[in-house]
């Protein structure tokens, strides 16, 4: 696979960015691939056991795709490549990578750039025309509904699109692409990257149809009497929420809702002043050190606040862990995003005691205090540190503290279907089926707040069970 010294001849080429003094102004994506990966797929060494197979949650043909990019075969790279992956432009976009970390080249040195080769291929697939629609030979006549439009709704309409089955999904947003669409940040992820695939799906026959929310202007107890087989694919938007005092003071938002009012103004819409939330001239607090504490910082700089903090509860991770005890697995580490290297100060073990508001009801000021995390009868516990408390300003909050469980009021109240010990959809891990006859379900409404490529993953397989469901066998690969 590749080069079988490839990787002791050749460096890793990460992405080059814009400087950050030019693209803070702007919403627009500012990564750039390598000129040369071919080179980046020489350095795929042939480790025998590949263990980034299993480090990616869909399973991709790594070294298969890396060799081909290697020899200029591209073609063939993006055939291996959508074999596994309906969405190659989105997880190389946003994906965390946990193939790399699983690398065995990672165990030595730097991992192969997996995820920016991923990238190249689909793009210059794009470039070339190589990417067309799959229209199936013949349809079956069963009629499919999937209700939520982000990547497992997706990818699971596609692939029974392709199945010959007439698919509708339904999405309660006025844009398809769910929390890729408004939850992301252009900078990230230019949405013209959605409709690009959008338009190869409608020419396969999927049915798109927004501002239609199943449970609520759209009943799902017809949704589940007219299709032969419904799909619940909503995600899990319930976010977790800081209940302190001055919790309902003007200016402390849930992420969702800061990031969802950007993204609609960059793509055009007409946001009223009253409406928007803007960072403009404030300082910003953001709780919570994951992704979306991180879209929020990227968001605030650019709209021009004062200053922005991100606070995370949890202790500073190591920014080199002990590759030996962690390989192949995703490590807990020190990471830091472009974002956060655009400008912020970061704070770790410090939790939010309450929220300090004006005469005026909004927030002027947040009061934490420092903890510390010890083990009591094998489980962890957080004490706070006596005489530790602190202010730091804040006329923004937002909280990224991540999402407990999928809304459960309207359509899954209406359909009165089964859940899990933590609130989410309960189904079989074999065959995604609910509670509910002719009903399944797939990402992160069953499983909880995931990634990308999981959705993907559970997508695909939702769509599978499905169609064997239907069709009594299926040739969807799992």
């Amino acid at each position: 696979m590749g080069k079988a010294t490839g990787f002791k001849e050749h460096a890793r080429e990460n992405l080059s960015y814009a400087p950050v003094a030019d693209r803070i102004t702007h919403f627009n994506e500012f990564a750039r691939l390598p000129e040369d990966m071919c080179t980046q797929g020489a350095r795929c060494m042939d480790c025998g056991i590949p263990f980034c197979h299993n480090g990616c949650p869909i399973n991709n043909i790594i070294p298969d795709w890396n060799d081909a990019v290697y020899h200029g075969r591209w073609r063939e790279a993006l055939d291996v490549l959508h074999s596994t992956n309906n969405f190659p432009e989105f997880t190389g976009r946003i994906c965390p990578a946990p193939c790399e970390e699983a690398c065995t080249v990672n165990l030595i040195g730097d991992a192969v750039s997996i995820k920016n080769i991923e990238l190249s291929i689909v793009e210059k697939g794009w470039q070339e025309g190589w990417i067309t629609p799959q229209i199936a030979a013949k349809k079956t006549g069963k009629r499919v509904a999937v209700v939520g439009s982000g990547p497992a709704g997706m990818a699971a309409s596609q692939q029974l699109a392709r199945a010959g089955h007439d698919v509708v999904l339904f999405e309660k947003n006025d844009r398809i692409g769910g929390l890729m669409r408004y939850g992301i940040p252009n900078f990230k992820f230019d949405k013209s990257v959605i409709d690009r695939r959008m338009a190869q799906m409608r020419a396969e026959g999927v049915d798109f149809r927004v501002n239609s929310t199943v449970g609520g202007n759209v009943s799902a107890a017809e949704l589940v009497n007219d299709f032969d087989a419904v799909i619940l694919s909503g995600g899990a938007e319930k976010p977790r929420d800081l209940p302190v005092p001055g919790r309902e003071l003007k200016g402390v938002h849930y992420a969702m809702e800061f990031l969802t009012l950007n993204t609609k103004r960059v793509l055009g819409d007409e946001i009223p002043e009253e409406e928007f939330i803007s960072a403009a001239g404030k300082h910003v607090v953001v709780i919570g050190g994951g992704d979306t504490g991180s879209d929020c910082i990227g968001t605030s700089n650019r709209h021009g606040a004062e200053s922005v903090t991100q606070l995370e509860i949890l202790p500073k991770p190591d920014a080199k862990p002990n590759k030996l005890t962690t390989w192949p697995y995703y490590p807990m580490k020190l990471r830091t995003s472009t974002s956060q290297e655009e400008g912020c100060d970061r704070d770790w073990c410090v939790s939010t005691k309450r929220f300090i508001g004006d005469e005026h009801g909004h927030v002027q000021a947040i009061e934490c205090v420092r903890v510390e995390w010890a083990q009591e009868n094998g489980q962890w516990k957080l004490n706070e540190v006596a005489g530790s408390e602190f202010q730091l300003p804040a006329q923004l909050v937002t909280l990224a503290m991540g999402f407990v469980h999928p809304v459960h009021e309207g359509m899954l109240e209406e359909l009165g279907v089964a859940k899990d010990g933590r609130g989410n959809v309960a189904a079989n891990d074999q065959n995604y089926a609910t509670s509910i006859d002719k009903v399944f379900t797939a990402g992160d409404m069953r499983r909880g707040q995931s990634l990308v490529v999981w959705a993907i993953r559970e997508g695909r397989q939702c769509a599978r069970a499905v169609d064997e469901f239907l069709m009594g066998t299926t040739t969807l690969p799992r």
